[in-house]
């Protein structure tokens, strides 16, 4: 299996102890859980109209992430309203 840098450096780092678990984790998996659950319900519709350019931008990314494009139009929103988003330069 090949692996990229970071995922090299994240088993580096794994086996060589710096990774201590937390106390609780069970209680802290249910935590977690529940921050995801609610973070990811979907209980309202939107309407929105863009550009047909940048609908096939985003299709073309979800693609690439194999994401339907709702779902990545959805998570940049998030990631935006949460101040999550990290601006990058354009392809």
């Amino acid at each position: 299996m090949k692996l990229d840098k970071d995922e090299k450096e994240l088993i580096e780092s794994i086996e060589s102890g710096k990774w201590q678990s937390v106390r609780n984790l069970d209680d802290e998996i249910k935590t977690h859980k529940e921050y995801a659950r609610n973070t990811l319900r979907k209980n309202q519709r939107v309407n929105l109209r863009i550009s047909s350019k940048d609908l096939e931008d985003i299709q073309s990314l979800a693609a690439e992430e194999g994401l339907p494009y709702q779902t990545l139009m959805s998570s940049i929103l998030h990631k935006y309203v949460s101040g999550k988003l990290v601006e990058r330069r354009a392809r």
